[in-house]
């Protein structure tokens, strides 16, 4: 399979927006970048930059914290291309946020049929509680994380296509902003020789969003982070970004809603919350009107929201819209709500709920990728080359047995960029997830996340499962 290099053309030619780095690194002995490699995991394990696995556990039951390890080639886009990648995913959002408040008021793209109704209303993502409820701005995904995969095609040029959209509680900028640190900290130099669009207002950006789309009665809004506590796998974000912004991190206790509205508890007594960034998901916000035995969440929320009184990042029920089910049908978004053709394509996309593409799945599973609809993490799917008979045939079962609760991708030569691994500098696979802040208008910074599969082969680039990140540079004309 031909993977598309993003740095080199062929084995003797670099890519013209790789070419002063590529003179910067042939200058780096092996022993300078492997102490550089060290010093950055002991300063990223200094500061407690880690993430938890679900069910990895230590002795003593606690969960084990781990470091995402950071590659220190740096994947660098031109402008021109982040200039197209910026208003693919402009797009793509503003449609997805149509979709979320037409499915929860009018559904006209259900009557006229575009989107089916089955796999929107009887999805577990789609909350009956936000039929009709108003939301600031009509945004109710006010931070996306989209995932881009960039294919090779046969004349070696490559494409960009989304992968997957997270809507509900996007994480990784926090990645995104201490790789950006470590890099500039790291190798000064580099800097003076290019010219990198910067990273580091996303907090103020963020902050902004958060206050743009308060109640509209709020001259001075007070926002908040609410995590579900030290626990999460992600609560090294959630502090960060709580610091970097300024604001209370709060868990569920700290709240509490009196006359439909929200406030949190003080050593100066009760004070009013407006916005809530919250990184609860929607089961555990409220005891009262989701899972009654959840203690992550306040009791009485959804019936301030629902008032008014308070706004949510994101909006309650918008992980209707990032379900694998519902990604297939995002390009006829784009032309129904926008009357535009789709600037980024999808990936191909097989629905197990079709027949005809079912028929074809089953019989090509050996070359496809099959994900579950609710799945996330790289968990729960099938990478086709990669698999044995037995896991195919065992992942068939489970395929007939719940064919709607499955979609199935051609297996993509995702794109490869140069990486320090133990052997020295290799190709390994990569994504890209741009962090899209919705609020008066749609921000994002230059870049994103850049996930790197460490393995050799690998196309899983998910932390959870070995995945590393790298800095992503993006070049100011």
């Amino acid at each position: 399979m031909r993977f598309f290099d993003e740095m080199h053309i062929s084995s003797t030619e670099v890519r013209d927006h790789y070419k002063a780095y590529d003179r910067w690194l042939a200058k780096q002995t092996s022993d300078l970048m492997r102490s550089r490699g060290e010093e950055a995991e002991m300063i990223f394990r200094r500061v407690g930059i880690t993430f938890a696995v679900y069910g990895d556990k230590d002795e003593t039951g606690a969960g084990n914290e781990r470091l995402i390890p950071f590659d220190l080639i740096p994947r660098i886009i031109p402008a021109k291309e982040w200039i197209e990648l910026e208003a693919g995913l402009r797009q793509r959002v503003n449609a997805l946020n149509r979709f979320l408040h037409d499915v929860y008021h009018d559904r006209e793209i259900l009557k006229a049929g575009i989107v089916p109704s089955e796999p929107v209303l009887n999805n577990a993502q789609f909350r009956p509680e936000m039929m009709g409820v108003t939301v600031p701005g009509d945004v109710y995904s006010i931070i996306s994380g989209i995932d881009i995969v960039r294919a090779a095609n046969p004349d070696g040029t490559g494409t960009y296509y989304v992968l997957e959209d997270n809507l509900r509680v996007p994480s990784g900028v926090s990645y995104m902003l201490e790789n950006r640190k470590m890099t500039m900290r790291l190798f000064p130099d580099l800097f003076a020789q290019h010219r990198i669009a910067p990273v580091t207002r996303y907090p103020d950006l963020l902050l902004d969003t958060l206050r743009a789309v308060a109640p509209p009665s709020i001259n001075d809004p007070t926002a908040v982070v609410l995590t579900p506590g030290m626990h999460n796998s992600a609560y090294f974000e959630h502090a960060f970004l709580a610091q970097q912004m300024g604001v209370e991190l709060l868990e569920g206790k700290d709240l509490f809603v009196q006359d439909d509205f929200v406030y949190m508890r003080t050593t100066r007594g009760p004070q009013r919350v407006d916005v809530i960034y919250r990184r609860v998901d929607d089961d555990y916000l409220d005891p009262q009107a989701f899972r009654k035995d959840s203690t992550l969440g306040c009791a009485g929320l959804l019936r301030a929201y629902r008032a008014g009184n308070v706004s949510l990042a994101n909006a309650i029920g918008t992980g209707i819209a990032d379900d694998k089910s519902i990604y297939p049908y995002v390009p006829r978004m784009i032309e129904f709500y926008l009357g535009e053709k789709p600037i980024l394509q999808n990936v191909p996309t097989f629905l197990g709920r079709d027949k005809n593409d079912l028929k074809y799945v089953l019989d090509h599973l050996p070359e496809l990728v099959v994900k579950e609809v609710h799945g996330a993490g790289g968990y729960g799917m099938l990478i086709g080359p990669a698999a044995t008979k037995a896991e195919i045939e065992a992942f068939k079962a489970q395929l007939l047995a719940r064919p709607d609760n499955y979609i199935a991708q051609p297996t993509l030569s995702l794109s490869t960029c140069p990486t320090f691994v133990e052997s020295g500098i290799a190709p390994r696979h990569i994504d890209l997830r741009p962090f899209v802040l919705s609020g008066k208008t749609v921000q994002m910074v230059p870049g994103g996340l850049t996930r790197v599969a460490l393995k050799e082969g690998s196309l899983v680039v998910n932390s959870s499962q070995g995945g590393g990140t790298k800095d992503t540079w993006v070049l100011e004309n």
